[in-house]
């Protein structure tokens, strides 16, 4: 819901209308409140249930038929989108450096419990291929927002992997001897997960001007 959104704009309205109640309101009350039609104020309503920040109960019965709906701010969510997301971050990044003395092992191994749970899985009797396993470890740190691309050795099968974006950069540019050795948890994480011929062994911070530069080997390899 931008400013520049009308629809998002009159959404806003509504859901300001409902925090504004002393008590829970129906779509007539909305309507007439932000002034507009109330087949619109449902329309809006509906989305806010869908997005989890409002509340659809029946009201209290005041004769024949059914109770009207009325809805309510969702508690924990009465200021809308707003979220402190980052200073939670900050708290458990601050956590993890003051209960132990190597926190970057300590993130590694963290990394990689959540890149087993996140990747894209095998079938029990599927092998991969490690072209195989690289496209699918591309496209799980696609979908986490780190602008991957895979570089192939020679025109051969992909030895690196650059990260264009980092999705936790301004926690990365303090907290880097936990955030990157986490990534490369990550990585090695859902590589493992695979069964598959080729790991993660390192992962270079910044060492392009516009990228972090991720360093694949065969299995066996010694990770760094």
């Amino acid at each position: 819901m931008t400013a520049h959104d009308p629809g998002g704009e009159r959404r806003r309205q509504v859901l300001q209308a409902i925090q504004r109640a002393t008590e829970p309101v129906g779509v007539a009350g909305i309507a007439e409140q932000v002034g507009i039609h109330p087949n619109t104020a449902r329309f809006h309503l509906d989305a806010l249930v869908d997005a989890g920040i409002v509340e659809r109960i029946m009201g209290t019965p005041s004769g024949p038929g059914r109770p009207r709906a009325v809805y309510l701010p969702r508690p924990g969510r009465a200021r809308g989108d707003e979220r402190r997301y980052r200073m939670l971050a900050e708290i458990l990044l601050g956590y993890v450096t003051s209960t132990t003395t190597e926190p970057a092992p300590a993130a590694t191994e963290m990394g990689r419990a959540w890149g087993a749970h996140l990747i894209d899985r095998l079938a029990p009797s599927q092998t991969i291929t490690r072209a195989g396993a690289t496209d699918r470890l591309v496209a799980m740190l696609d979908d986490l927002g780190f602008a991957p691309e895979a570089v192939p050795r020679d025109g051969g099968v992909p030895d690196r992997v650059l990260l264009r974006h980092c999705p936790f950069l301004e926690l990365a540019e303090r907290h880097r001897d936990i955030v990157c050795p986490l990534h490369l948890g990550l990585m090695q994480g859902a590589l493992s997960e695979l069964r598959a011929p080729v790991t993660a062994t390192a992962l270079e911070p910044f060492a392009e001007p516009d990228a972090c530069v991720t360093h694949l080997a065969p299995a066996n390899a010694r990770t760094a």
